[in-house]
């Protein structure tokens, strides 16, 4: 039985940076092996300080769904997409080693722009910067690349991460470079299959994002409560299917490739669908009653 700290493949747990990154430098390895690593492992230890509260301009991250969790379940699902991209070898363009960079790193400081600055009199709770986090997030990449020596992809990095919310249409993203897009594409993806595919995705929905929906002032306009967001699940995965093989141009089979033949994650997603539907129908929220791993509690105790 699957794990609920474990990835879907159960063989990572995703609330251990050091596990992720492995896997994520491994796959790195296994498809340059003449290249350095030295940017995606810099990067995950940055992005641990950032959500952990060791960054001198950010507090920690109290944002209980949008957790490190969370950060580290998207880069993993992202590095997949991008392993089965590169070994397709259906004559599309290859994907160089600072583009996999790239795309791990914008996988990681994706959701940073709920994480609040220090001296913020403002905001109470990250999830205040809910409509506006993903420009935030390309505001901090923008600064990181450049700090990290990849500032030639940083205003692209900065155009990137808006594949990851809805800020802005899909279509009013502008990359130039189609291979960048692609990994682009590639990232939005990453972000849906990983939070859905989640094993307590249901439970996070109805514990921790719904209030996050009410510090971010939209939840009025969506939901009335937690169990209604969980029972607007399976319509809300036909809204993400079609964002899926439109805008993000079913970048999803490339999951296929990387595991061999299957789809881990869609099966994990129609798992869960599946269950919000029986959930719904038999009008019991008991049904309810995995047990999420917190990523806040190495930093609040």
């Amino acid at each position: 039985m699957r794990r609920n700290d474990h990835d879907v493949s159960d063989s990572i747990r995703t609330t251990d940076p050091a596990a992720v990154a492995a896997e994520v430098t491994r796959l790195f390895r296994s498809l340059y092996p003449q290249a350095s690593s030295g940017a995606i492992e810099h990067a995950f230890a940055d992005a641990v300080r950032l959500y952990h509260g060791r960054h001198p301009r950010f507090h920690h991250c109290d944002t209980g769904y949008h957790d490190l969790q969370h950060v580290l379940d998207v880069t993993l699902a992202q590095a997949r997409l991008m392993d089965g991209y590169a070994r397709m070898r259906n004559g599309t363009e290859p994907l160089p080693a600072v583009l996999f960079t790239v795309g791990v790193i914008c996988a990681l400081f994706h959701d940073m722009g709920y994480v609040r600055r220090r001296g913020d009199r403002r905001h109470r709770n990250g999830a205040e910067y809910m409509l506006t986090h993903v420009s935030r997030g390309a505001a901090f990449l923008l600064e990181y690349l450049r700090g990290a020596g990849l500032g030639r992809y940083a205003h692209a990095a900065a155009a990137l991460v808006h594949y990851t919310g809805y800020e802005r249409p899909v279509e009013a993203i502008r990359v130039d470079n189609l291979l960048l897009r692609r990994v682009g594409q590639m990232l939005g993806t990453a972000d849906i299959l990983a939070q859905m595919s989640d094993r307590c995705y249901l439970e996070k929905c109805r514990d921790r994002l719904y209030p996050e929906f009410v510090a971010g002032g939209v939840a009025r306009t969506l939901f009335r409560s937690g169990a209604e967001l969980v029972r607007n699940t399976p319509g809300f995965f036909l809204s993400a299917t079609k964002r899926l093989d439109l805008q993000l141009a079913r970048a999803y089979e490339y999951a296929e490739r990387h595991f061999g033949g299957q789809n881990l994650y869609l099966e994990e997603i129609h798992k869960n669908v599946r269950h919000a539907r029986l959930v719904a129908d038999a009008g019991r929220d008991e049904l309810l009653r995995r047990t999420p791993p917190s990523a806040l509690l190495a930093v609040n105790q």
